[in-house]
């Protein structure tokens, strides 16, 4: 590519030229036949802007709250995993980026730095996002040291009992490097017949029946609040309001989950306004795209926040 990029499309463009292959793919690719993965971003051009003119623009303020904590705009980096796969640096170069763009950052459980390093890197807002795991007192422990080293909100990924088929990393036979986090606790040596580790890893170590009546375990051992990741029905996002969890990240886990899952935009109105007929005294509605710049394609992923007040004319004005 010639010259400087200037949009996210020509990151990504950058990316595949710099990046081995594999860690390209691991990256980039989605599940299956990447049928949700495209209709992620096909989704969001078939959305048009009907723009209002003669309004005054002269003071533009983009600026928003999220759990109590004021943001630049209404965009997080999303929790993705092994940043070092792409930079020296990784995670820590990520957080001074958030920290520089006065936004939050989650940080995954499988990222290449420790959350202790992450957290003395800079003063950015930071969440964590984690698993349930068989071993609870796995779950439990690095819980307790997000919270020790000043981490404000748990995310739990709540759509990945199964790791989705990357078709893509098969081929590759990527095989997942050192995880920082657990490398004490948690063995990579899951045996695969297909090349990678990552189907047999996720399937060694994550607790495939955990449901909604173990939220309140995770509440028990925690006082930052919880938001549910992965949710794309009414329903769902009617459940996580009943179980008392602080808000929901309305996501397709970036069409790297289940394919032919819905793209996210497409159910934003459904989940948001189900929540709002239900809960309308505290919800405040956030309609924010989660995008990691780590050369990845955007999430499609939005957060809604449950907080204690927010009225019907605030509700309204949003839409």
């Amino acid at each position: 590519m010639v010259g400087e990029p200037v949009n996210l499309n020509e990151f990504q463009e950058l990316a595949r030229e710099a990046l081995p292959k594999m860690y390209y793919d691991f990256y980039a690719g989605g599940a299956e036949d990447q049928y949700t993965l495209e209709e992620n971003m096909e989704a969001f051009r078939r959305i048009m802007i009907q723009p209002r003119i003669l309004v005054d623009v002269s003071r533009i303020d983009l600026s928003t709250n999220v759990l109590g904590y004021n943001i630049s705009a209404p965009i997080l980096i999303a929790p993705t995993a092994l940043h070092k796969l792409a930079h020296p640096e990784g995670e820590v170069v990520t957080a001074r980026a958030a920290a520089a763009c006065k936004t939050i950052m989650a940080l995954s459980f499988t990222s290449s730095c420790t959350l202790e390093e992450v957290a003395s890197s800079c003063n950015a807002v930071r969440f964590f996002q984690i698993y349930v795991y068989k071993r609870r007192d796995l779950s439990a422990l690095l819980v307790q040291r997000a919270e020790r080293n000043g981490y404000k909100a748990l995310v739990l990924t709540a759509d990945s009992p199964r790791v989705g088929r990357k078709e893509a990393d098969i081929k590759n036979k990527m095989i997942l490097p050192k995880l920082k986090n657990t490398e004490r606790f948690l063995s990579l040596e899951a045996s695969s017949d297909n090349g990678s580790n990552l189907a047999a890893f996720a399937k060694e170590t994550k607790d495939a029946s955990f449901c909604w009546k173990d939220i309140e375990w995770l509440s028990t051992i925690t006082n930052m609040p919880i938001l549910i990741k992965g949710l794309l029905t009414r329903e769902d996002a009617i459940k996580a309001v009943k179980v008392g969890v602080a808000g929901i990240v309305v996501s397709n886990h970036g069409g790297r989950q289940l394919d032919y899952a819905p793209a996210t935009i497409t159910v934003l109105e459904e989940a948001g306004l189900s929540l709002y007929c239900l809960a309308k005294e505290r919800l405040s509605l956030l309609s924010t795209q989660l995008v990691c710049w780590w050369f990845k394609l955007l999430e499609g992923e939005f957060l809604f926040s449950l907080m204690e007040e927010c009225g019907e004319e605030q509700m309204s004005s949003r839409h």
